[in-house]
């Protein structure tokens, strides 16, 4: 284990250390579907902890959807490493399948915004004012952590009125804005490090303060170029990354 994964890891619980571990190498693709993991022996050895510890790390990888333990013959691989479609806006995308998240709703209010609410630094951005102001939670109901905090600006529009008393259609932003005839042209998005999880975003996400975690930063524009949304995304690292082709 590299000397910054063992840094970050640091306050985490030992089974959660070796979760950890091991469920970033099955995400990269270091261990295959399919593949056996070492022995608890093996791993007993490597993370320097007893069996018991070594056995709540699995069973935490079993609760994830990465690994399923077959007694006296050991723990396979059963992630297949398959990406979300999130066409139709995250919400719907992480409702499904077998690692299926639910939608939090922590704030959905109309805020007069400072620049320091408005918090991406980006181009173009108009001046602090008038905002729809939504802040939502994905949670993994089997470890009852969030894996993401979001946190949604958008300019006030005529039509969003509604919104405050009726809610967003399906827990999806992008669904309710389509009924108001609002659909992201075009967009910009900055992928990278929060080195230290804030205690007050911990307690919201319940996990451990200083935790590092990965952040998106993401601005969509209109057809007409005017700003649509910014967002600020606070994400779980073992549940998500940056999938690049070329």
């Amino acid at each position: 284990m590299s000397k910054a994964l063992e840094t970050e890891m640091v306050g985490l619980a030992k089974s959660e250390r070796v979760a950890q571990a091991l469920a970033r190498e099955i995400r990269a693709g270091n261990i295959l579907r399919g593949d056996q993991l070492s022995s608890e022996g093996a791993l007993m050895q490597r993370f320097d902890v007893g069996r018991n510890t070594v056995r709540r790390g699995l069973r935490i990888l079993v609760d994830q959807g990465l690994i399923t333990t077959r007694s006296g013959i050991g723990s396979f691989v059963t992630y297949q490493g398959s990406t979300i479609d999130s066409q139709k806006g995250w919400s719907v995308a992480l409702s499904c399948g077998p690692n299926r998240l639910t939608t939090c709703l922590l704030d959905l209010r109309r805020a007069n915004c400072t620049a320091a609410d408005t918090f991406i630094a980006a181009r173009n951005l108009p001046p602090p004012g008038d905002y729809l102001c939504i802040d939502r939670l994905r949670i993994c109901p089997s470890t009852a952590q969030a894996v993401s905090l979001e946190r949604s600006r958008l300019p006030w529009r005529d039509g969003l009125s509604g919104l405050l008393n009726e809610g967003l259609i399906g827990d999806s932003l992008s669904r309710t804005l389509a009924v108001q005839g609002l659909f992201a042209a075009s967009g910009e998005e900055v992928a990278g490090v929060l080195p230290r999880l804030p205690e007050a975003d911990a307690a919201l996400m319940n996990r451990v303060p200083g935790t590092a975690m990965l952040r998106l930063q993401r601005l969509t524009y209109a057809a007409d170029g005017t700003l649509l949304e910014q967002v600020e995304s606070i994400l779980d690292p073992d549940r998500f990354g940056l999938r690049m082709v070329f």
